[in-house]
């Protein structure tokens, strides 16, 4: 047993030859292997310098083509001719842009809405001041009072028509405005404030009639339309010139100044804060138009004034409201109900209930049976002066041609409202003033 070792150790040496060189000829492949690789890798990499190379070769000689049209380009401006002006117009240019298209003629017909003082422009339509009433009252009385009488420093409408001459006149549609065509032009484009622009013809015909007839140059039943606005003659139409400056001045402007013979020393001699007679305060007291349509031109179509004379009905209306008087107790509160919704056209200037104190116009609390003229503390013009003076006393009668016609009646009130046309208006509010028996 103990020579057994011996036997396997040729064995073992011969297994151990066979396994080293296996593994010394595995080493050397792997090593061939990775030195292709690395060869390929340094092949592509001298592929890919030799191509940018070329690049970069092409880009420098296309930077340079640009670089020597620039220069070209630039020389040949210099050698030009300066004949360009900054200033000049800019050239025509013949035949069509080739952007946009033709406008429609609806789209036309939407910005075209200028008027011309004979009617031209003018879009059909119509309208009359029973109806331009209530459109005045929601849409232009905030500004112009509910008769265009003006709020505050906003336009007076109405009235004026005996100022032109005064030093401080009171410019009207009425009084002043030389052209109806006008009127409907600014309304129908501008008005009424902050909605320009959302009336209907119909309605811009219908404000308009109102604001003639605020001006008693219409009936309330006049119908305006495109037809006759055109045809209608302004009060103050002929008032106005044409501008014959161009002709009859501008060659003495044009002319050579006179530079000889001047002052030797120019000096000031009085301030214009001494030449204008104007309040330190600016005026506090303030009052309504003395308007009046006296002497003023009556125009006529097919016969039918536009301002006609109020019919006599005191005696009817008289009956009416003494029938009035007798209906039943609902009946009545119905009539003085209708009376306070009436009243509503006046109450911008006159008041009544408790408390009531003077506006524009006196406080109207027992009014039937006291002397015209007569509330304390109200300026009253010289016609009401003199009523008080004769003692004339308020009655239903008096009271009813009062409201139907104001200006007919009271020459030379200051009171711009045009009248109550309707009868069942007169009797209502007679009704409701008549429930205001005290202060």
């Amino acid at each position: 047993m103990s020579k057994s070792p011996n036997i396997l150790l040729p064995a073992l040496g011969v297994t151990g030859i066979v396994l080293g060189g296996a593994y010394g000829t595995m080493t050397r492949s792997y090593k061939a292997d990775e030195a292709d690789i690395a060869r390929a890798q340094a092949q592509a990499a001298e592929a890919r310098l030799v191509s940018q190379e070329e690049a970069n070769t092409d880009l420098k000689s296309q930077i340079a083509l640009v670089q020597d049209t620039a220069k070209a380009k630039i020389a040949e401006l210099e050698a030009r001719p300066a004949t360009v002006s900054l200033t000049a117009p800019a050239p025509m240019h013949d035949g069509a842009m080739g952007l946009g298209r033709e406008a429609l003629v609806e789209e036309i017909a939407a910005w075209d809405v200028d008027v011309l003082p004979d009617g031209r422009g003018l879009p059909a339509g119509t309208g009359n001041a029973f109806d331009g009433e209530e459109l005045f009252a929601d849409k232009c009385a905030a500004c112009h009072g509910d008769f265009a009488e003006g709020v505050d420093n906003w336009p007076v409408l109405a009235g004026g028509f005996d100022t032109l001459a005064d030093e401080d006149p009171v410019k009207t549609v009425g009084s002043y405005w030389p052209h109806l065509s006008t009127v409907y032009d600014y309304v129908y484009r501008s008005m009424p404030f902050g909605e320009a622009g959302t009336l209907t013809p119909d309605e811009t015909y219908a404000i308009v009639a109102y604001i003639l007839y605020s001006n008693d140059l219409i009936d309330d039943e006049f119908e305006l339309t495109h037809v006759n606005l055109g045809a209608f003659e302004m009060p103050n139409k002929n008032g106005f010139i044409i501008d014959d400056r161009p002709k009859a001045e501008y060659a003495a402007w044009s002319a050579e100044p006179c530079m000889s013979n001047c002052k030797d020393e120019v000096t000031v001699t009085m301030r214009s804060v001494f030449l204008v007679n104007t309040p330190e305060d600016g005026g506090s007291e303030s009052v309504m138009n003395n308007a009046t349509v006296e002497g003023l031109p009556s125009f006529t179509s097919a016969g039918a004034s536009f301002i006609p004379e109020a019919e006599a009905k005191v005696e009817e209306t008289v009956e009416v409201a003494a029938a009035a008087v007798e209906e039943p107790a609902d009946e009545g509160a119905a009539l003085i109900k209708a009376g306070e919704k009436v009243f509503k056209k006046c109450k911008a200037c006159h008041a009544v209930g408790d408390g009531a104190k003077n506006k524009s116009g006196p406080q109207l609390n027992a009014l039937l049976g006291r002397t015209m003229g007569s509330v304390d503390g109200f300026k009253y013009s010289n016609v009401f002066k003199a009523a008080y003076d004769e003692g004339r006393i308020w009655d239903e009668a008096s009271l009813t041609e009062f409201l139907a016609k104001p200006k007919s009646y009271m020459k030379g009130t200051k009171m711009s409202f045009s009248g109550l046309k309707k009868e069942g208006d007169q009797v209502a509010i007679i009704a409701y003033l008549n429930s205001f028996l005290g202060d």
